[in-house]
């Protein structure tokens, strides 16, 4: 896949990127990135997913063989490989990714010594966003150097928070880590959205979780909730997101919803 075939000429307006992110593990990061974005596609709206876990679990998601890369990320991250070389077709017409493999959990360490190691991703980023209406960035389950480099990058970010206790364990540090970014290196960045996921109706507890969270982020919360579902858990196994692996899936109609508050946000 070249850059050519990416290209698309001038938006009608500019992109925006946002870091899917929460340091807690295990909420529904990579499953958001994928769905989300293949939403996305589906409105017609072009998305450039970048992954940028080490488990690379949104390239896998995507159906990309991570054996088969030559390159990823993190050749770009560190040697400077050109970003839009890197651009995978995936299943959805409308999504493309960058992606990662294991490769890439040596950067934490490698970054240190690097110049401007804070913004070496802002700078790949700039250089393609404006080809596509949304860049999502799918982030570590950390604080360190890739996550700072992804809240260097963005615009905003997108949470997902899962329903279950202590789900707002670790939000704080996540926010004061947004704050220290934003005065230092990128004053733009904020909260995009708070996505609440794998909710269950049936039990008490995820309802008391989204009442809380409602009451800690106000309208930033996405009015949409992602439900608890076997077949989004399914679909990553497949290479496919939920929208083309089980269509009519209470996951999947959730996640065009979402895309829809997505698209009306801007």
């Amino acid at each position: 896949m070249s850059f050519k075939d990416v290209k698309r000429g001038k938006p009608s307006k500019k992109s925006r990127v946002l870091a899917i992110i929460n340091q807690k593990g295990g909420v529904g990061k990579s499953t958001t990135a994928v769905n989300l974005s293949a939403a996305l596609g589906e409105e017609n709206k072009k998305c450039l997913v970048v992954d940028f876990d080490p488990q690379g679990n949104t390239t896998s998601g995507y159906g990309i063989d991570k054996d088969s890369l030559e390159h990823d990320i993190y050749d770009a991250l560190m040697d400077g490989y050109p970003i839009e070389n890197l651009i995978v077709a995936t299943p959805e017409k409308k999504v493309f990714v960058v992606p990662a493999t294991i490769q890439l959990a040596g950067a934490e360490i490698e970054l240190v010594s690097k110049i401007a190691r804070e913004s070496i991703l802002k700078t790949m980023i700039e250089s393609i966003r404006d080809e596509f209406d949304y860049v999502f960035i799918d982030c570590p389950p950390s604080l360190g150097l890739l996550t700072i480099n992804a809240l260097a990058a963005a615009d905003g970010l997108l949470i997902p928070i899962q329903c279950e206790y202590y789900a707002l364990e670790g939000v704080t540090k996540l926010l004061e880590s947004m704050k220290l970014v934003k005065a230092s290196i990128n004053r733009e960045l904020d909260v995009y959205g708070v996505l609440m996921t794998m909710f269950d109706k049936r039990t008490t507890l995820s309802n008391q979780v989204v009442e809380e969270v409602r009451k800690y982020f106000g309208n930033k919360v996405f009015k949409t909730v992602i439900p608890r579902s076997v077949k989004v858990s399914e679909a990553p196994s497949h290479g496919l997101p939920i929208a083309m692996y089980a269509g009519m899936n209470k996951g999947a109609i959730a996640y065009r919803n979402l895309a829809r508050e997505v698209i009306r946000r801007g």
